[in-house]
């Protein structure tokens, strides 16, 4: 196994190589039955990976999961990734990738063929998707603040990023422009206004990735965010400008899960390549499928007009979306060690991940309120879809159907 030659001596023991078939069973199983979201997720990884499989320790779980709340993207997709890697090498990271992203793909796939074959009678459970939307943000937003903006600074700073995204969006300005510099204004903050105390050096994880390797990946992803939206600019093909989008969306939001639903908003959206009904019908039928919530991608990749849409819609905004994690992760884990254990990193996060309550806020408000809740029976369904979520914790998909049949049952009482 090659690795890091700077990490000497300082490396946890590397885990026993294994198989890329392996890893991709492994991974499908756990892309068929990962209900709940990123925190869920990686608690089901947990009992996989490190307790029933072992396939490594509690220590550099722990390191990886670190690495991954700090890199741009998916933080649980791009933990088994990680763990894929670990066990196969760059092929099990892609196997480990595949598993658990194509199963929620293809549902939602399958959602968006649907979708656009149902008639008038449909709306109303179409609405009864958006109004659960409003609820899993809400249950997103609730529990973000309470770990990300527990104290007054980082909660003023919260809220300054939703006020100041909302008067940005009123504006004639890229909204996600205005996205990207709330999110450095906030990290210049935390490292300037937020220290941490520096703790004990952390154990660099064993890789099986050289630095020229890592180098070259960190080469290609900023020529990739950097080049993208020059030859999109050059060029009239239309795929190239739905890459562009997908792979910026992918390379600058913090925070994932939820937290991607505003620039993917700003980015299909306003330029009408997906209407707004179908951008919420679609982020609630995606809370009904296992796996990560990236995969919402393959759903407005199908639904995608006039671009390319359908399946091969889906694979272009999915993979587009997804690269770049794959290009940070292969750059930046042979050196995580020493990154890890930086305090004015650490400060600056802390920054940034505030700012992130801040813009789901604001997508609360903006993308989803405003377009679901549209009376008090809207509000009402909305608060017992939430009530459900988190009081009784009843599972993500079956809160779903109930909203959506509530939905249905509202505008036929209308």
């Amino acid at each position: 196994m090659t690795t890091d030659p700077g990490a000497a001596g300082h490396d946890t023991p590397a885990p026993r190589r294994g198989s890329v078939v392996e890893v991709l069973l492994v991974a499908t199983r756990l892309g068929l039955t990962c209900f709940g979201g990123p925190v869920a997720h990686l608690g089901y990884f947990r009992e996989e990976y490190v307790r029933r499989r072992q396939w490594l320790d509690e220590a550099t779980y722990a390191d990886l999961i670190a690495l991954c709340q700090t890199l741009p993207g998916p933080a649980s997709s791009q933990v088994g990734i990680s763990i894929g890697i670990l066990r196969a090498g760059l092929p099990g990271g892609l196997a480990a990738w595949l598993g658990f992203t194509l199963p929620s793909a293809i549902a939602l796939v399958i959602f968006a063929s649907v979708v656009q074959g149902l008639g008038p009678d449909a709306l109303g459970w179409l609405h009864g998707l958006k109004v659960v939307a409003v609820a899993v943000v809400a249950l997103a937003l609730w529990g973000m603040a309470r770990t990300l903006a527990p104290d007054r600074p980082r909660a003023t700073i919260a809220v300054l990023a939703t006020i100041v995204t909302i008067a940005w969006s009123t504006s004639n300005l890229p909204i996600a422009l205005g996205q990207v510099l709330i999110i450095a204004t906030a990290g210049l903050v935390g490292w300037r206004l937020l220290p941490v105390d520096s703790g004990p050096p952390a154990p660099h994880v064993q890789v099986p990735i050289g630095k020229s390797t890592a180098t070259a990946a960190w080469v290609v992803f900023f020529a990739l965010l950097l080049g993208l939206p020059v030859l999109r600019q050059v060029t009239s093909i239309p795929a190239i400008a739905v890459v562009d989008s997908f792979y910026r969306v992918g390379s600058l939001v913090f925070g994932g899960g939820h937290v991607v639903l505003p620039l993917l908003y700003a980015e299909v959206v306003p330029p009408g390549w997906v209407a707004d009904e179908q951008f919420l019908a679609g982020y609630g039928a995606a809370q009904a499928v296992p796996g990560p919530l990236f995969t919402f991608a393959a759903y407005l990749g199908a639904v995608m007009r006039p671009q390319p849409g359908g399946v091969a819609g889906a694979a272009l905004t999915l993979v587009a979306i997804y690269v770049p994690s794959f290009l940070m992760l292969i750059g930046t884990l042979p050196t995580w060690g020493a990154l890890r254990s930086n305090p004015p990193i650490q400060a600056a996060l802390r920054g940034i991940n505030a700012a992130v309550v801040g813009l789901l806020l604001a997508v609360l408000y903006q993308t989803a309120w405003t377009s679901a809740i549209l009376s008090a029976p809207d509000f009402a369904l909305a608060l017992a879809a939430f009530a459900l979520l988190a009081v009784w914790s009843v599972p993500p998909w079956l809160v779903v159907l109930l909203t959506a049949v509530g939905g249905a049952a509202l505008a036929r009482l209308g």
